[in-house]
């Protein structure tokens, strides 16, 4: 007796993969601010606000990023610090300062036309194989495929086995809708991030959910790293309206050159924090005690105006303390 042959990727109907998806994406796709236009410069803003971050704490930092800088010219004019001061809060600031090294050089050296091709895209700073691709087959729908971890996850899911490195790019190009390479693109991206999540797929939602060969039931994924737990201590001190605050060394490793209130031992004294909040940044969960302290004597640092604050380049942690400070109305030392 013969076993029945387990199905493989060249046995799926790729073009009718492609059109279910694309109807679907077409009726289903969320309205996200850049989608609304095909513009280079915002797509790439985009895509580099994107990396490692959550759609919805990126939207708003667009909306604002854009304001202030509504040109690759305006951007490249920018002075570094405007830059920072804008992103904060995204995180991950190198992103900030390849997105404005790489736009002095559309701005000059390229008299402010943008690369039309993936390849293109590689020779500036910060663009990766991934974004290089997105901006290429969103912007000007080059027949490119993307894979980033949704698109990997959909891959691995539909095809039925682990992907990784030339394997899985091969197969994200041979499914690739070369018509409309853009939308096709964003609609595998819009599948992992909505249907084909990591945990709990919805798979009865899946438009391709009868061409799939595991339904969701790969192997589940390692564990995470379990979360480290960290306690930090800041110092708040204001006067006149103004807040003190201190740079982090030009040569840092993490968020070089950006303003934060000066860490602090914990007080000695009985009294309370004037805030805590809670932070996490990567697998670092941090309980934050803020503190009504007078400068620490010998300490470098700058008042800034509270009424200057969005203007300077500060770290996400130090822009959400003060947010909540100054919303609470809470008493600080002068």
């Amino acid at each position: 007796m013969v076993s029945a042959r387990r199905p493989t990727f060249s046995d799926i109907p790729q073009t009718q993969f492609r059109g279910q998806l694309l109807a679907w994406y077409d009726t289903n796709a969320r309205a996200l601010p850049w989608r609304e236009s095909h513009d280079p410069y915002c797509i790439w803003v985009s895509e580099i606000m994107l990396q490692q971050t959550r759609v919805a704490a990126v939207i708003e930092h667009y909306h604002e990023f854009l304001r202030r800088f509504p040109t690759v010219q305006k951007l490249a004019a920018a002075r570094e610090s405007s830059v920072l001061a804008a992103w904060s809060g995204l995180g991950y600031y190198r992103r900030a300062r390849m997105l404005h090294a790489a736009a002095k050089i559309i701005a000059r050296e390229r008299a402010g036309e943008f690369p039309a091709s993936a390849a293109e895209w590689r020779d500036l700073p910060g663009i990766g194989r991934y974004t290089s691709a997105a901006i290429a087959s969103i912007a000007f729908e080059e027949p490119v495929a993307v894979v980033d971890g949704n698109v990997e996850r959909v891959l691995q899911r539909f095809i039925g086995k682990p992907l990784a490195g030339e394997a899985l790019w091969g197969a994200a190009e041979a499914l690739l809708d070369r018509r409309r390479p853009g939308d096709f693109n964003q609609a595998m991206m819009e599948l992992g991030a909505t249907v084909c999540t990591p945990r709990s797929p919805s798979c009865l939602m899946c438009p391709v959910n009868e061409l799939c060969m595991t339904r969701g039931e790969l192997p589940a994924p390692s564990k995470s790293p379990a979360q480290k737990k960290r306690e930090i201590h800041y110092s708040l001190a204001t006067q006149n309206g103004s807040v003190f605050l201190v740079q982090r060394p030009k040569d840092a490793s993490l968020m070089a050159g950006m303003w934060e209130l000066p860490e602090i031992p914990r007080p000695k004294s009985e009294k309370l924090p004037t805030l805590t909040v809670r932070h996490s940044i990567t697998v670092t969960d941090y309980t934050v005690h803020v503190w009504a302290e007078s400068v620490p004597r010998d300490l470098a640092g700058k008042w800034t105006d509270s009424r200057k604050l969005s203007r300077i380049a500060m770290t996400g942690l130090t822009r959400k303390i003060l947010r909540n400070i100054f919303m609470s109305g809470a008493t600080v030392a002068d």
